[in-house]
């Protein structure tokens, strides 16, 4: 059920509010919809059927805030390509909160079960072995690493109508909504979550609070965590390009895992270079932050392009005297939306290769054509720190003698791409934080990467809820 803020009255205390309806927050709110507990989810985006990408129709950014794109019900992984990676040490490590392998396997299994529940196509597609181990093989022998994965794909298409439907189902159950409202700030009495604070200044109250905002929540919870000194950590953070090649150079791994995971470890700098969210004959996304403009990739299970999209990002963890990767990352996405003029900067691999910038004339001769239109051709040298360019350029070679043409000089590359994680919050056995009543879950709050972790780490928070309320 939808509300309106006037339909929040000071005197209602909820048993439990849920920040943020992403992946982390559904889950939530779907394992304390059966317990007669009065929830209520606050979203700061729109409901499923209102969000809209303005590019659908005028082929631009419009800068909308919020952007229907990174929030709203259903959160970021909506317009993502909708693939599930069915693994617990994919997009996190579950096992190190679960405490064991265990039952890690058997949360990722719970929540594959509620996506086929809703509607998330039954048939994963079963591979060859003898395929698998040729690819692993070709892998280890330049010296890296391919990693198996069981993935179900829903699509960008399908996806909405997924999250619609398990919206529905939480409606059903009586668990309550407030959209389009940013929350402010959590109340906070003597070390003791007591409920939020709007950004019109109303005062809503709980029994329990959960921080799950999402990937575009980060900054604010680090704000959050700050201001209420809230035990966290600094955790990495993974900066590159969103790499967009002919389907055809990806098509032989990718009939093998429509997601491959390929991990590099740099011979000059002894750095982590991986893929991530690769797109079989998608569409490369612009994503819209606060100050700055992103990267992403779509599939979709409708329509087809002649390319294939991937992430390809650099791992970097920062020690003293500078331990905020977040800062960090944020300096260089805003840097190279300073130098794309507002939008992705746009690069061949040839020329990143020969240090100069791509301009109009090069791309249009291009033999690959850019899925993303609005982008300005340019220098990613220009934007991006000189050791992280170089792992690019390495760790794309070095792809390129496992997946032939994957760096070749019409190859194109589109920055910033980047995975910004929250400060890590630190939390006990049942997902507490360090301020009592207060919960933690998902990718805004450093404990999940991607919508399986986020989803499972929503369903250990509301548990933890659950727990702490047989005991009181």
């Amino acid at each position: 059920m939808n509300l309106d803020k006037e339909e929040i009255y000071p005197d209602v205390e909820y048993d439990v509010i849920i920040i943020g309806s992403g992946p982390a927050g559904m889950f939530a709110a779907n394992e304390l919809s059966d317990q007669n507990l009065k929830v209520l989810v606050v979203e700061m985006g729109q409901d499923i059927e209102n969000r809209q990408c303005s590019m659908d129709s005028v082929q631009q950014c419009t800068h909308c805030a919020p952007c229907d794109i990174m929030c709203g019900v259903g959160g970021a992984g909506t317009y993502s390509d909708g693939t599930l990676n069915l693994r617990p040490d994919i997009g996190g490590n579950l096992s190190k909160l679960t405490g064991d392998q265990d039952s890690a396997w058997k949360l990722v299994d719970y929540v594959d079960d509620v996506f086929l529940k809703y509607g998330a196509p039954e048939i994963v597609p079963s591979y060859k072995t003898q395929e698998i181990e040729d690819l692993k093989r070709r892998a280890a022998s330049v010296g890296a690493q391919f990693i198996e994965i069981k993935q179900r794909h829903i699509g960008s298409d399908n996806t909405p109508e997924l999250i619609s439907r398990f919206k529905r189902g939480l409606d059903d159950k009586g668990v309550s909504f407030l959209l389009n409202t940013k929350v402010q700030d959590i109340l906070v009495e003597n070390d003791e979550c007591r409920g939020i604070v709007l950004d019109n200044d109303k005062i809503i109250k709980s029994h329990y609070t959960m921080l799950a905002p999402g990937r575009v929540g980060g900054e604010w919870v680090n704000n959050i965590v700050s201001k209420h000194s809230i035990s966290a950590k600094y955790g990495g953070i993974d900066i590159g390009v969103r790499v967009e090649v002919p389907a055809i150079i990806m098509d032989p791994v990718t009939n093998i895992n429509r997601d491959p995971k390929f991990h590099i470890q740099t011979q000059r700098y002894d750095d982590f270079v991986r893929t991530f969210c690769t797109n079989e004959h998608g569409f490369v996304v612009k994503e819209e932050y606060e100050d700055f403009i992103a990267t992403n990739g779509h599939s979709l299970r409708k329509k087809t392009s002649e390319n294939t999209n991937f992430a390809f990002l650099v791992h970097i963890e920062l020690t003293h005297p500078i331990e905020n990767t977040t800062k960090y990352a944020r300096s260089i996405a805003k840097l190279a939306t300073t130098i794309g003029g507002g939008k992705p900067v746009l690069q061949r691999m040839g020329d990143l290769r020969r240090g100069r910038r791509s301009t109009d004339g090069r791309l249009a001769r291009n033999p690959v054509v850019n899925t993303l239109k609005d982008v300005t051709p340019g220098d990613i040298s220009m934007a991006m720190p000189h050791r992280i360019v170089m792992d690019i350029i390495e760790g794309l070679e070095t792809l390129n003698q496992i997946i032939p043409g994957v760096a070749s000089d019409s190859t194109l590359l589109y920055a910033p791409e980047i995975k910004f994680y929250a400060m890590q919050v630190q939390i006990n056995q049942n997902m507490e934080s360090s301020i009592k009543n207060l919960y933690a879950a998902g990718d805004g709050t450093g404990l999940s990467r991607d919508i399986v972790n986020a989803a499972a780490t929503g369903v250990m928070a509301a548990r933890g809820i659950l727990k702490t309320e047989e005991m009181n």
